[in-house]
């Protein structure tokens, strides 16, 4: 059985910035779905870490956000490094926040696709490793402090690719579902604990690292009952609602964010 922890109050929000008081490292921000959710957390009151293998790129999102009025801070990182190095990666994250990591966003995702046979054996040790094994051990190092204080919360972003076959990109999928795997696992395991764990999955999603390929993603998104892409800001106030304590009975669970790709078919 858990034990069970007295748990403390979250900072009392204020209207316009409800996560006044957090404080969030957001893994894989330096661009893309990442930075948008580093700057709608920012945007929302808390405090955030930047992270990514490009220390440049980080420290100018970190400029932008100061300039708005937000506290943010960039640690860089490979997560597909050492064990060691990804512990002492979480262990610089707390000490830049002032001590402690309130919410962690596991953003940071590998998405090579195509045939199963054509897989390089190097792209398929760094989708394992970006894709589960940093998450995992992330968790491992940030939940039980947050256990311990009675409150935190956990957001991973998964993919819609996770819930159906297709016949390309069998690996990338595969570890989505196992982030949702985790994600319910960990509510389970930190929930009773005060750390509220989700997921958030996103649809055809148009990010710089994409754009080369809109018209696919255009036809795809047609066939939606939304009818177009998904933007990273939409991804962004999911997390935001589930990192709030307007979602504060949402446990265990996988949003999707994907303009109706997942649950629907048309024509």
């Amino acid at each position: 059985m858990t034990s069970t922890t007295a748990r403390r109050p979250a900072p009392e929000p204020t209207t316009s910035r409800p996560l006044t008081g957090r404080h969030a490292l957001v893994t894989g921000s330096t661009s893309g779905i990442g930075a948008a959710v580093a700057r709608a957390l920012s945007a929302a009151g808390a405090a955030v870490v930047v992270s990514g293998r490009d220390a440049d790129r980080g420290a100018a999102l970190v400029a932008e956000l100061r300039a708005a009025g937000g506290e943010a801070h960039v640690v860089a990182v490979d997560l597909a490094g050492s064990y060691a190095g990804l512990r002492r990666f979480a262990v610089e994250a707390a000490a830049a926040l002032g001590g402690h990591v309130d919410l962690l966003v596991n953003n940071a995702g590998l998405y090579p696709v195509g045939a199963t046979e054509d897989l390089p054996d190097a792209d398929l040790d760094a989708m394992l490793a970006v894709n589960v094994r940093a998450p995992h051990v992330l968790v491992g190092a940030l939940a039980p402090a947050m256990a311990a204080r009675g409150a935190g919360g956990i957001v991973t972003v998964g993919s819609w690719m996770a819930r159906v076959g297709s016949p390309f990109g069998a690996l990338y999928t595969a570890t989505k579902a196992a982030d949702e795997q985790l994600t319910r696992a960990w509510a389970a395991e930190y929930g009773p604990r005060g750390v509220r764990v989700n997921g958030v999955a996103p649809g055809v999603t148009l990010t710089p690292g994409n754009a080369a390929a809109r018209p696919v993603l255009d036809a795809m998104a047609a066939t939606t009952p939304a009818g177009v892409v998904v933007r990273p800001e939409d991804v962004a106030a999911a997390v935001v609602f589930l990192a709030g304590d307007g979602g504060r009975m949402v446990q265990g669970t996988t949003l999707a964010v994907d303009g109706g790709i997942g649950g629907t078919r048309l024509g």
